[in-house]
């Protein structure tokens, strides 16, 4: 009868536990859905709390620990050094894109006449596309409509940011509110996450600073590379006398997210352009610069900044930004980056705790005090090595 009892009441206890577990995932995921409409903003602001949080504790620490003061005046200097000047640049970027829209649609910038001059200035590039079974004209046609199809994107969307000014301004307050916790209660918050997941708190400390050390190195050199890529290349449209400048910096910004492609879609075809109607001193000057100080930007930052960082592969950065753009849009070059540092990170994990040679024991059963083999190449060497290795050591 008591075993019976006992039985009933192990029984009893398991039923409990799991339906409070089920609830505990229903719950969890009604309350994610209920945040969908915010997930830009959530994402962003605790990208400013991991980014900024060196700041704050440098702030904290020279004002004695006051942290709400110390948050604020964080939020104040990245609205100052980041937020105000996007917005300014992006005011001017789709004010450029309108008018371009304007000018496709009189016909006062004719793409297809500057694609004739090119054809007529090089008629290697016409054998060339034959070559590849490509018809001039139908390309020709497709530029033009595409085009006409992004300036008119800009044009709408200019007319969209105003109309929707009241509802970006609540977006940007949601997401500063947001990073005003993250920085004031971020360490409380991952510690509170440490004690509720469980992976065991030495893996968890590990993926949360894995996790942190990807965004922060992500964020800041994708962006360090992209504005000074495309900084550069406005700049020299400007000193070119070329039309849009800003305009074709933003886009070489945007472009230069991606790693490989960058500004070089942008700047190579306008010094064939500028090859094509004579302009041989402005076109190389364009080339010389495009190579030796645009490209050099992307070769020599991006490995620093981020795959140092990261510590990931570069096809591996690359990938996973391509698929990020594809997923999440221009949030995915952070968090295509993100997913595969998790990704390696679990994987590394397994490798060292669940995969790993099994313990060989000496003949008294005590562990050995290194291990049999450091590396495999080890085990090729013959022992007279090792003795001459340790004698002249």
């Amino acid at each position: 009868m008591a075993d019976e009892k006992s039985r009933y009441v192990k029984e009893h206890g398991k039923l409990e536990q799991r339906s409070f577990l089920l609830m505990l995932v229903l719950v969890s995921l009604f309350f994610f859905f209920l945040l969908k409409p915010f997930w830009g903003s959530i994402f962003w602001a605790c990208l400013i709390g991991l980014i900024f949080h060196p700041l704050y504790s440098r702030l904290r620490d020279l004002w004695r620990g006051r942290s709400t003061l110390s948050a604020l005046t964080t939020l104040v200097i990245c609205l100052i050094i980041g937020i105000v000047p996007t917005l300014f640049v992006m005011a001017s970027f789709f004010q450029e894109g309108a008018g371009l829209y304007q000018r496709l649609q009189s016909g006062d910038f004719d793409i297809q006449g500057r694609i004739e001059q090119v054809r007529q200035a090089f008629p290697a590039v016409q054998n060339l596309l034959e070559r590849l079974n490509l018809d001039l004209n139908n390309v020709t046609a497709q530029l033009s409509k595409a085009a006409l199809t992004a300036s008119q994107f800009i044009a709408q969307n200019a007319v969209q940011l105003g109309q929707g000014t009241m509802e970006f301004f609540v977006s940007l307050g949601l997401t500063l509110y947001v990073a005003f916790f993250m920085l004031r209660d971020g360490r409380s918050l991952v510690e509170l996450l440490v004690r509720a997941l469980p992976l065991g708190d030495a893996r968890e400390h590990l993926l949360f600073t894995k996790f942190a050390e990807v965004a922060r190195a992500t964020v800041k050199g994708n962006l360090v590379v992209a504005v000074t890529q495309g900084t550069l290349g406005g700049i020299i449209f400007w000193a070119l006398d070329i039309r849009g400048p800003l305009l074709w910096g933003v886009v070489m910004t945007l472009l230069s997210l991606i790693p490989v492609v960058g500004a070089g879609l942008i700047w190579a075809p306008v010094a064939i352009y500028l090859f094509a109607i004579g302009q041989w001193i402005q076109g190389t000057i364009l080339v010389v610069f495009g190579v030796g100080v645009i490209g050099l930007v992307d070769n020599f930052l991006r490995p620093v900044l981020v795959g140092r960082d990261t510590k990931l592969p570069d096809y591996i950065v690359l990938l996973s930004t391509l698929g990020g753009f594809a997923l999440f849009g221009m949030n995915g070059f952070v968090v295509g980056p993100l997913i595969a540092a998790l990704f390696v990170a679990f994987w590394e994990i397994f490798i060292r705790e669940f995969n790993s040679p099994p313990l060989i024991l000496t003949a008294d059963n005590s562990p050995p005090t290194a291990p049999l083999i450091v590396d495999p190449a080890a085990a090729l060497d013959p022992p007279q090595k090792e003795e001459n290795d340790s004698g002249t050591a």
